[in-house]
């Protein structure tokens, strides 16, 4: 993949638009579906990193990518440097930065000491961030997307200290862990923002562009990312109120082109189709069983069907990634340590990483 240097995307651009990790959804024919419709910076669903370097299954299935998707952020829950930083390394040439989960609040995720748990662990989170910056060269991007703090100190302080790190930009969702759909906390993100040099990326309560124009100018972030609002809109960073029938038709002619299996093919379309049928058609809609019947309904109520060929993506295109030259080193500095350390502890803790 051509590098891509993230911070000039901030530079060159007033406002950049961000999809979010999400997980099960932007993957990557979302990602492509997205980025027809001004959508700046995508990110992958979060990827639990200690499977990612453990399972070639795991990989196959998180992640998957093409030449024309790009600029692309790789997001990684980890709770230590050796998880974070390889699995960086294993996806760099894929990919135009890597990003530290710091902020998924769910129970599961805290009780592994990912997510939200590292808010709590600043030292931990910047010895992460330091180690793939000492091992991955600029324009490679480094990020964390974190929660806010009750006490907001805590988070300017988090920030300031990841900046000093190396981190690129940093994501602020403007809620505590505990708040779900509470109001997003603007002035929050402005102490943040002026607090920094690094660029800030807004995210909370973007549904429309509108939304996103108007939280850049009241927090004076560089960025606004889109969860829920992209994921009901595809098109909602080109200015579309909902979703666009030519956006439906493109998607259903990319899912069959990626080969998106049908759960997901079809979750897509029940939020892309949340504004744009009626109460009663987005109930049937919804309990369809099978791809035959989705496009018949899409045909008899749109007119739209999908075409034999996608212009913005060639199978024939999909990268093959090839990571065994991470795998391989960190396999040959495992067997070193393994000789320097013969316990019982470490032998049962180096063969677990490569399933040996």
């Amino acid at each position: 993949m051509m590098p891509v240097d993230i911070c000039e995307l901030f530079e060159r651009r007033e406002l950049v638009k961000v999809c979010a990790p999400m997980v099960r959804y932007s993957k990557l024919a979302f990602r492509t579906l997205v980025r027809l419709y001004n959508c700046d910076l995508c990110f992958t669903p979060m990827i639990l990193a200690d499977s990612f370097i453990k399972s070639e299954e795991a990989r196959n299935s998180e992640f998957t990518t093409f030449t024309g998707d790009q600029p692309l952020i790789v997001q990684f829950a980890a709770n230590n440097t050796y998880d974070f930083a390889t699995a960086a390394e294993m996806v760099a040439r894929y990919s135009n930065g890597v990003d530290l989960n710091c902020g998924c609040p769910q129970r599961w995720a805290i009780s592994e000491c990912v997510g939200a748990y590292l808010l709590d662990k600043p030292q931990l989170v910047k010895d992460m961030v330091l180690q793939v910056r000492n091992r991955i060269p600029h324009p490679y991007s480094v990020s964390a997307k974190i929660r806010i703090k009750h006490d907001i100190r805590l988070t300017v302080e988090l920030c300031r200290t990841l900046e000093a790190a190396g981190l690129s930009f940093i994501t602020v969702h403007a809620r505590t862990v505990e708040q779900r759909n509470q109001p997003i906390n603007q002035e929050s993100l402005k102490l943040i923002s002026h607090s920094i040099r690094i660029p800030v990326v807004a995210n909370g309560d973007v549904r429309t562009l509108a939304d996103a124009e108007e939280l850049r100018e009241t927090t004076r972030c560089k960025g606004v990312m889109s969860a829920r609002g992209i994921l009901t809109n595809p098109a909602m960073f080109a200015g579309y109120h909902q979703t666009p029938v030519e956006c439906i038709q493109e998607w259903i002619t990319l899912a069959k082109a990626m080969k998106v299996p049908f759960k997901c093919f079809h979750h897509h379309l029940v939020f892309m189709l949340e504004k744009v049928l009626a109460k009663q058609d987005r109930l049937i809609f919804n309990c369809l069983k099978d791809e035959e019947s989705v496009l018949k309904y899409l045909k008899d109520y749109f007119d739209i069907f999908p075409k034999e060929k996608s212009q913005n993506f060639d199978p024939a295109n999909f990268t093959v990634c090839d990571y065994s030259c991470v795998l391989d080193r960190s396999l040959s500095e495992t067997k070193s340590k393994l000789a320097e350390d013969t316990s019982s502890e470490a032998i049962l803790e180096h063969c677990c990483i490569f399933n040996v």
